[in-house]
């Protein structure tokens, strides 16, 4: 992960265009299953709570742990949504 933006990258965002790198970093995010994006948090919580990072590899691996964390909120907000679905379907049919 780069560690501060691109010329490229700062040209993109002023033009109203998401930088590419964003574009993959999302699609590598949303490739990962619940249980991926979930071990990976956890390695990188352990990593940032030995606490014995330069502070440009903790930072990027905070932000990291932030993009890992929503993509396991997202799957979860998509499990309970499949259930509470399920459920209300079955309530209907009753």
């Amino acid at each position: 992960m780069a560690k501060t933006e691109s010329a490229n990258a700062k040209a993109q965002r002023e033009a109203g265009q998401e930088p590419t790198g964003d574009v993959e970093l999302r699609e590598e995010l949303a490739a990962l299953s619940y249980e991926q994006a979930r071990e990976e948090l956890v390695t990188t919580v352990r990593r940032l709570e030995a606490g014995n990072l330069p502070l440009e590899e903790s930072l990027s691996l905070w932000k990291r742990g932030e993009d890992l964390a929503d993509r396991c909120q997202a799957w979860l907000d998509g499990a309970r949504e499949t259930l509470e679905q399920a459920r209300a379907e079955q309530a209907a049919d009753d």
